[in-house]
């Protein structure tokens, strides 16, 4: 058995370190062990784990979780990206959000990973052109963890979303990899157009909780947005937005403002 899980601990570090820490939960917390051997230890990857977690959550009267669980587990089978992007998802909230002390958590606890993850088995439907199926993904997801992400945006890997309520994310939006949001953001889009009319976020940025973008315009990689701003007008790399409609007040004061989460405007910031 141990050869066996150093044998995983190097072929798959992540989910090597969520079963040891779901051992320890258990020794620490017996009443949760029913949870957690049949959420996590029941499992032998991270793939599993996950179609279960999804399934469990979404399902409902008009949708069976083996249904679901079959779709998930087809969707990892069929593209191990979307795994990947899963990975990086759990290490990005662990080093990001203070209070995340183990990789276990976001999959147990924290609906913001939860629905990210429920998002790509929808996009990875809608890119197959099952629809109707993505747009159950949708509206289970809306209603279950009260963020609405259409299943044809775009989401790249390292994905943060603290706090993780009221979030939406237009059709034609695409995120960044290594982006970290706060609750109530709104990536949307202005008018009725039909065409590409959400927001395009670079790789790094930190949106700010409340803050709503909208139209088809560019936020440049690292950027920041503060909290409740408005942005209406393209944002340059590594610049700070703030206000109602937001202007720019400053640089963004460091590298890798997602990964800092450093919010605050200081003088030094202002122009």
């Amino acid at each position: 058995m141990a050869e066996t899980r150093a044998k995983l601990a190097e072929v798959d570090p992540v989910w090597a370190r969520v079963v040891r820490e779901a051992e320890e939960a258990v020794d620490t917390e017996p009443l949760l062990g029913g949870m957690v051997h049949y959420s996590i230890l029941h499992y032998p990857t991270l793939e599993k784990a996950l179609a279960f977690r999804i399934s469990l959550k979404l399902a409902n009267g008009e949708m069976s979780e083996q249904i679901l669980r079959e779709i998930c587990d087809e969707a990892y089978e069929a593209d191990p990206d979307i795994a990947a992007a899963a990975r990086a998802d759990i290490v990005a909230v662990h080093d990001r959000d203070p209070a995340c002390h183990r990789y276990l958590q976001p999959i147990l606890f924290f609906k913001g990973f939860q629905a990210i993850q429920a998002y790509r088995i929808g996009n990875w439907l809608w890119r197959q052109g099952r629809a109707d199926m993505a747009y159950f993904f949708q509206m289970r997801s809306s209603e279950v963890f009260g963020i609405d992400i259409h299943p044809a945006a775009r989401i790249g890997r390292g994905i943060m979303i603290d706090h993780a309520h009221s979030i939406v994310i237009g059709e034609t939006a695409v995120v960044g990899d290594n982006v970290s949001m706060l609750h109530s953001v709104t990536l949307g889009g202005t008018g009725k157009e039909e065409e590409d009319r959400h927001p395009k976020i670079g790789n790094g940025v930190l949106i700010g909780a409340g803050a709503k973008v909208l139209g088809n315009i560019r936020v440049g990689d690292c950027s920041r947005i503060a909290a409740g701003s408005v942005v209406l007008n393209e944002v340059p790399e590594c610049t700070t937005v703030a206000g109602v409609p937001a202007r720019i007040v400053g640089e963004a004061g460091c590298a890798q403002p997602s990964i800092s989460m450093d919010q605050l405007l200081r003088d030094a910031d202002k122009v």
